[in-house]
């Protein structure tokens, strides 16, 4: 099912957050500890995005994390003040190739799609179809996580905020597919925001950032579970770090008519 997370804050070690924690998510590519019968281990590829300046920076691989010996050597001495990292499960049928793994980019955008789409793909044909040809032609690769990443873009190009796009994505998805396992995530560098739908998702605010995980890398007990079918949206500048959860439903509360 795959294992992500994202994170925004004060400038930190890149390492600090995907390799060096004990349950970091290097561990969770090979020894998941929450994957709800979406597979065992996440061996299908990883990426890693960073904001260090305008656009994001993305770096990904076809092979399991624990396999590229030059990734501490690349990620040790980065500092970023915004991070999306995942790593892969393929969905059975769907190709393992590089640009298959998360994190998706445009621009300042990262994106993750932790889960599957049932009924791939004719349940979402009719969604497909409305996006531009010239976007369905240049899909990363021929995956739902792929074609979700091009309809939350499509809405952000119209001019609809994160949170909005993300989640009219999520709830048009999961109406057409049910029992689809649509945990998103979505970040520029200032805005984090990412969905629990039938799957895990935890939250962690200090002083210094916040952080949004499939699972948590450390015992810290400031983690706390995202409620099923609940929307996150983090901030860390300008001011403090702040966290806001809202239940995810036809029109999520807040939403623009």
């Amino acid at each position: 099912m795959c294992r992500h997370l994202g994170y925004l804050g004060t400038a930190v070690s890149v390492a600090s957050l995907v390799l060096q924690p004990p349950h970091s998510l290097l561990r969770q590519s090979w020894a998941p500890a929450d994957m709800r019968g979406g597979g065992t281990i996440n061996a299908d590829g990883f990426g890693v995005g960073w904001f260090a300046g305008a656009d994001a920076t993305v770096y990904r691989r076809v092979s399991p994390m624990w396999t590229d010996s030059a990734l501490p050597g690349l990620l040790g001495p980065l500092r970023a003040t915004g991070v999306l990292a995942a790593v892969r499960s393929a969905t059975v049928g769907m190709p393992v190739v590089e640009t298959a793994a998360a994190p998706f980019t445009d621009g300042r955008w990262l994106f993750s799609h932790n889960g599957v789409v049932r009924g791939w793909p004719s349940s979402v044909e009719s969604l497909a179809a409305g996006l531009p040809v010239t976007d369905l032609m240049t899909l990363d690769a021929p995956t739902d996580a792929a074609l979700l990443w091009a309809l939350v873009r499509a809405r952000l190009r119209d001019g609809q905020d994160p949170c909005e796009a993300v989640a009219e994505t999520v709830c048009e998805v999961a109406e057409l597919a049910p029992d689809s396992r649509l945990n998103l995530m979505l970040t520029d560098g200032r805005t984090l925001v990412a969905t629990a739908w039938t799957h895990s998702l935890s939250t962690l605010v200090t002083a210094d950032g916040v952080a949004i995980a499939s699972e948590p890398w450390d015992t810290d007990p400031r983690w706390t579970p995202v409620p099923d079918r609940h929307i996150v949206t983090a901030t860390a500048t300008p001011g403090p770090p702040s966290l806001a959860v809202q239940p995810l439903g036809a029109r999520p509360k807040g939403f623009h008519d």
